[in-house]
């Protein structure tokens, strides 16, 4: 397996591709839909929500954890998920810059 050579990109490219692969899953796009729909903490029902198994749901939640995207509390039993707003806020702005860099040129091959 080749090496990523990470250093030699900004420190910007490599928290943007971070948290483009965090969410480069369609279950963890509806994980994340589901909780901005609820507009509040999810606690334990998106197993009967996405109709996914409870080690699955549990996964992609640690994936999108580690990347800063949501963030969790531990009450009794039950894990909390919630959108981590300083982490969307970036992301949300990286994306916007990404995208208005580029101008539609006046020919293309």
């Amino acid at each position: 397996m080749g090496i990523t050579k990470t250093e030699i990109f900004t420190d910007e490219q490599n928290r943007l591709a971070v948290l483009l692969k965090a969410i480069a899953h369609p279950a963890r796009i509806a994980i994340l839909q589901h909780i901005i729909k609820a507009n509040a903490c999810i606690c334990g029902d998106l197993v009967e929500e996405l109709g996914l198994a409870q080690a699955t749901i549990s996964q992609h939640l640690r994936e999108l954890k580690n990347a800063g995207l949501i963030q969790g509390t531990i009450e009794g039993v039950s894990v909390c998920y919630c959108i981590e707003p300083k982490a969307w806020a970036l992301l949300h702005q990286q994306l916007n810059g990404f995208f208005n860099s580029y101008t539609q040129p006046k020919t293309c091959c």
